[in-house]
């Protein structure tokens, strides 16, 4: 009796052991064998002998009160051991959702436990799976559970389509990962893409990628770096158009790369805007270089506004060349002006050649300026008419 155990079979693998001498097994004394012993006769044992003996059921008695120390002792009630059981529920994937399986876990129903290994030891029995006897406490919801699947595959619907946005050399993806932030649950709980959510995207691009009346680092031909913050040069999404193009193309399920819709947009789309093509005019050098694919072309004296009578040529920005004119006469109060080149670019202010003038350069622009415009020996004024075009930009920095 003293050998006896019971060997208590748990998920995973694992076991107990519950010995005699734990639980304090041994013999009832109910006067059982006593009375075998007096009720056999000695003189028909050859005969008894001869038909087989039988079995003889004794009674035995363990402590039940201090059972319960032994159970709560084993193995698989200690906390380190035990994991909590966990439903299959939706999970988060990079671009999506997907069916996160249910953990079995390892936690025990105690009461139940008890009574499953209070039955073995009065059965006398040397094992016993806690498993087959259902003392676990399971999760609620499985991975096949109909309600969870569809949730998952309604959801995933909706996170189909994968948008690229052009911004040159710059690229925004909206796919599954930007998409299931925008999902929204109405009433009835039905999954729905929210607009709301769409708009305030593209605000969030316009403000990353806008550069129109930003403040931009200019590097000059000076070898310095100058701070722009005027003039009408730039790009400027339309963000209604654009959000109702990107919310059609999600709800669709498109794959394509397109680009914002713009109210205002430049001559290049790159982190760069202004791109390689350009005018830059330095007013305290009264020199001006014109770049054409990252090439200087021209650089040239000029004679802007005179400060000194309120016609300073507007800097610190960076505007467009609005037209291209040749053979114009600029009008103003006083004075008519014949050109050959009219490049405005910051409404009657422009570049243009101005042949009654012999000298550029210096400091004639204090005593003897423009009266705003940027007036250009002929050669260079013909030059640059020849490169830029409506929409190229002219850096004009102090």
């Amino acid at each position: 009796l003293g050998e006896y155990t019971l060997t208590v079979e748990e998920r995973n693998g694992q076991k107990d052991v519950i010995t005699a001498e734990q639980i304090g097994l041994q013999y009832q004394d109910d006067d059982t064998i006593e009375g075998h012993l007096k009720n056999q006769r000695c003189y028909i044992w050859p005969a008894m002998m001869l038909m087989g003996g039988g079995d003889l059921t004794v009674s035995t008695t363990y402590d039940r009160e201090g059972i319960d120390t032994v159970i709560r002792n084993m193995n698989c009630f200690l906390p380190g051991n035990i994991v909590a059981p966990q439903d299959a529920h939706r999970g988060d994937t990079p671009t999506g959702y997907e069916v996160v399986p249910e953990v079995m876990g390892t936690t025990l129903d105690y009461n139940r436990t008890k009574e499953v290994i209070l039955n073995a030891l009065d059965q006398g029995a040397t094992s016993v799976s806690l498993e087959e006897a259902g003392c676990y406490i399971d999760p609620l919801v499985y991975r096949d559970d109909p309600e969870l699947n569809a949730q998952v595959e309604e959801l995933n619907s909706l996170l189909t389509a994968s948008i690229t946005y052009d911004f040159g050399d710059r690229q925004e993806v909206v796919d599954g990962s930007v998409i299931k932030n925008w999902i929204a649950q109405d009433e009835e709980g039905a999954y729905y893409i929210d607009d709301n959510k769409i708009w305030e995207y593209v605000a969030e691009l316009a403000a990353k990628y806008d550069t129109f009346g930003m403040e931009r680092e200019f590097h000059t031909s000076l070898g310095t770096t100058v701070s722009l913050s005027g003039g009408d040069y730039g790009w400027a999404m339309d963000q209604d158009a654009t959000a109702q193009i990107l919310s059609e193309a999600v709800k669709a399920g498109k794959t394509e790369t397109i680009t914002p819709e713009y109210v205002y947009t430049a001559m290049s789309r790159d982190e760069n805007d202004i791109g390689g093509t350009y005018v830059e005019i330095c007013i305290s050098r009264q020199e001006m270089w014109c770049y054409q694919d990252g090439s200087l072309v021209v650089d040239t004296p000029v004679v802007t506004g005179n400060p000194n009578k309120g016609d300073a040529t507007p800097a610190g920005g960076v505007w467009a060349i609005d037209a291209k004119m040749e053979d114009y006469v600029l009008t103003g109060e006083g004075y008519e002006a014949p050109v050959d080149y009219w490049m405005p670019f910051n409404g009657d202010i422009g570049i243009h050649d101005m042949q009654n003038r012999w000298d550029f350069g210096g400091t004639i622009y204090l005593s003897n300026g423009s009266h705003g415009c940027v007036n250009t020996p002929y050669e260079a004024a013909q030059t640059i008419y020849g490169i830029v075009s409506i929409g190229t930009p002219v850096v004009v920095y102090e």
